[in-house]
């Protein structure tokens, strides 16, 4: 058997798992994300009278990923059935604590961001043993422990400030480099692997169905003890590129994407119900709701209306959701 011949049944078993597993859960994400798009390039085009330039796409994605890291946590969550709302909290603790200690080289800037990433995890990590554990409601539990992350945060670093190493900088989010675009890939074939590892598996059998899950052995407390460690490493995640966007930290940093990234989980079409999505609709969320700020700058939108038109967006896309999910379970029925 030849090379060539060998290869194609590969591509093929792969084509097959992104289109069971992927696809299906895409396509509002996608829809709005090429709505935004448009968008993007009418008001830019109209305003600046060129299209976009590369540093500008690279500069959009830079600021993008942040929210494309928690929204990615967050989807991980939701497709247990739970919801985290500390994750402003939690990135807020590392925005503070990697701006606070990020001036002092390059081995002490990569130690602390490397120690933040820890410290995350083992945050998010507190949040699924009171969860899974105490058996307490997700939205309580992360509403409470959403106030002593972002307690801690003041306390690190009382007042906006701190810096980041330029050589940092241009490794993480460089405009003249597409190290977004490199970062951004890494994700995806970082949720691409884990959908397909046991650990992966376990969390949409969770979802699913949680009690048929443990009545099959699998261990439904530690799964959701992993889930939220996870989301906690991606807060983590957002934080440093947060940092290293802005070059300075802010206490309060986390507090928009509390919102902001249940929003791109709704756009990005995965049930709050759980068991059912694809992190890969939630990043496309997270890019279109990034998007829609760049769209609101550049129609000469006064910015004390942007929340609102940002809240328009979102009940619109939740609207195009439950639209989506209708016409689906019609389709079940009629076949």
């Amino acid at each position: 058997m030849t090379g060539t011949e060998t290869s194609a049944p590969v591509r093929l078993r792969w084509w097959r798992v992104l289109r069971r597993h992927t696809l299906p859960h895409l396509s509002l994400g996608y829809a709005v994300l090429a709505a935004t798009f448009v968008a993007y390039l009418v008001v830019y085009t109209g305003r600046l009278q060129h299209l976009p330039t590369p540093f500008d796409y690279l500069s959009l994605l830079n600021t993008s990923l942040p929210l494309i890291f928690v929204a990615i946590g967050q989807s991980l969550v939701v497709l247990t059935g739970g919801i985290d709302l500390s994750v402003g909290g939690i990135v807020s603790l590392g925005v503070a604590i990697v701006a606070a200690t990020s001036g002092a080289g390059v081995a002490a800037t990569l130690g602390w961001m490397v120690t933040v990433l820890i410290i995350c995890a083992a945050c998010g990590a507190v949040n699924g043993i009171i969860i899974a554990k105490g058996r307490i409601a997700p939205i309580l539990a992360t509403l409470a422990t959403l106030s002593v992350y972002g307690g801690l945060a003041l306390k690190v670093l009382p007042v906006p400030g701190g810096s980041v190493d330029p050589q940092v900088r241009a490794v993480l989010t460089n405009p003249d480099l597409p190290t977004g675009a490199i970062w951004l890939g890494l994700a995806v074939v970082g949720w691409l692997v884990l959908r397909r590892t046991r650990f992966g598996m376990r969390v949409f059998a969770v979802g699913s169905d949680e009690a048929s899950a443990r009545a099959v052995g699998i261990p439904a407390v530690w799964v959701k003890v992993g889930v939220y460690a996870l989301a906690g490493l991606c807060c983590g995640l957002a934080a440093v590129f947060y940092v290293s966007t802005t070059t300075s930290g802010d206490p309060n940093a986390g507090d928009p994407y509390i919102l902001a990234s249940i929003a791109a989980v709704v756009v990005g079409g995965i049930a709050f119900t759980g068991g059912r999505g694809s992190a890969l609709g939630a990043i496309a969320g997270a890019l279109a709701l990034s998007l829609v700020i760049d769209v609101l700058f550049f129609a000469g939108i006064d910015p004390l209306y942007q929340s609102l038109f940002q809240g328009l967006f979102l009940v619109v896309a939740v609207l195009l959701g439950g639209g989506v999910a209708v016409i689906r379970r019609l389709r079940k029925g009629v076949s």
